[in-house]
């Protein structure tokens, strides 16, 4: 019913910058909030930053001050701006949103995620 794409994955080196999106696309009435999540092998979930419809935003300590976070409601979209990349951020970064649904139901999407490698 609703579906998230994250794109923008790759293999830079530490010190790079990468640019992460993620697109919803289905039965969406509104999106109350957007976040990115992190998972390195071995290692639990970890959310990075998250962005509400009136553009507040989080920030795990861990990239504040190199990570920004940035949405568009009518867009349907969420962006992750990451500078100064360290080898420790290398994970599976998803995308997860809390969806009002065309029924005015409520749930939260997950995307497939998308790989960020970051070399030494």
């Amino acid at each position: 019913q609703v579906q998230l794409v994250e794109s923008g994955g790759g293999l830079v080196q530490a010190g790079g910058s990468l640019r992460l999106s993620c697109a919803a696309s289905g039965s969406i009435f509104r999106i109350n909030a957007m976040r990115w999540y992190r998972q390195a092998p071995g290692k639990q979930r970890e959310l990075v930053a998250a962005i509400n419809s009136g553009s507040g935003t989080y920030y795990a300590d861990f990239v504040k001050g190199r990570f920004t976070i940035s949405g568009d409601n009518a867009k349907n979209t969420v962006n992750l701006q990451m500078n100064s990349l360290k080898p420790e951020d290398t994970a599976v970064y998803y995308c997860n949103a809390n969806v009002q649904t065309a029924d005015n139901s409520g749930a939260s999407y997950w995307g497939k995620g998308t790989l960020v490698t970051v070399s030494s």
